[in-house]
């Protein structure tokens, strides 16, 4: 237990860090959007390419691990919508605990992994990403367009929406430069890797200028709600299809630290472009990281033996 809380204590303090500093007004508030912008579309992809396309992804067999962690996804947006009946909610207001339940933090997530398995745990987080975000991003934005805004959702629009998203573009790509044997080379991935170094630390400090603690109490029961479902729920659900699926070592305790950690600080955007309750999802991300610094340690001192 103490080495997983040395490993993690970290990833929380940089995540201290960011909220300190957007609190006290430095370098300024117009920073943190432009920031968060190059990371999300050069910084991380540039990671997630780079680690991608020079893993040796023959030493893991990777697929039991993906079918673990999306059929765990899933069966949380099937407990989601069968819990809506025992918890009544409006639309908006259930969109945002959609989100905060379904969706995952990738940057505490693969920045804990980093912190505790190294390089080879960030291959297969990077997996794991190639697998989770497409889930969480279309179950996100059709939960939003039905429960929010009253629409059907459009198939060609979800696809144009994944299409697009730098994420799952950089994964591809790694993916297939890796299979393929292409690989990268070594000028463009020393290039890559120079970009990616800053993406985590970047990440965490903007989990940490996102929180807005003021509003949790108010929402304090959908906050408690979403985080039992998101961050006791959700590992619960992957450890028992890695049960399933035989999932064992290192790929294991990697599908765990993705299903613990908290609810993504982009289901706020999400939230504001597709008409879900912003205050209420603000409030969900925040009370979530903040329970995270106990849950992810507990769930990796039960779980990850």
């Amino acid at each position: 237990m103490l080495a997983i809380l040395t490993a993690l204590i970290p990833v929380f303090l940089v995540i201290g860090l960011g909220f300190v500093l957007r609190r006290r007004g430095f370098p300024g508030e117009e920073i943190w959007a432009p920031l968060d912008q190059l990371n999300y579309y050069v910084m991380f992809p540039a990671l997630l390419l780079h680690t991608l396309a020079t893993a040796n992804l023959s030493d893991f067999d990777v697929w039991p691990m993906a079918g673990a962690m999306a059929a765990g996804q899933l069966s949380m947006v099937l407990v989601l919508i069968a819990g809506r009946r025992l918890y009544p909610m409006k639309g908006p207001e259930f969109s945002s605990v959609f989100q905060g339940a379904v969706r995952w933090n990738s940057f505490v997530a693969l920045a804990a992994i980093a912190s505790l398995y190294g390089p080879d745990g960030l291959t297969l987080a990077a997996v794991a990403v190639a697998v989770l975000v497409p889930i969480a991003n279309t179950m996100s934005v059709m939960a939003l367009t039905r429960y929010a805004m009253g629409l059907r959702s459009d198939p060609i629009a979800l696809g144009k929406l994944l299409a697009k998203n730098p994420l799952l573009i950089a994964c591809v790509v790694g993916i297939t430069l890796n299979a393929t044997g292409i690989g990268l080379a070594e000028p463009l991935a020393v290039t890559a890797k120079i970009i990616g170094a800053a993406s985590l630390t970047l990440g965490l400090l903007a989990v940490g200028s996102g929180l807005r603690i003021s509003n949790v109490i108010e929402e304090k029961w959908a906050v408690i709600y979403t985080s039992i479902l998101k961050l006791v729920g959700m590992p619960l659900l992957m450890m028992a299809f890695c049960i399933l699926f035989d999932v064992n070592g290192l790929p294991r305790h990697v599908v765990l630290i993705c299903a613990a950690v908290p609810g993504a600080t982009s289901s706020y955007v999400l939230a504001r472009q597709l008409g879900g309750h912003m205050e209420l999802m603000a409030s969900i991300i925040t009370g979530g990281t903040i329970l995270a610094v106990v849950t992810i340690p507990l769930m990796l001192w039960i779980f990850g033996q």
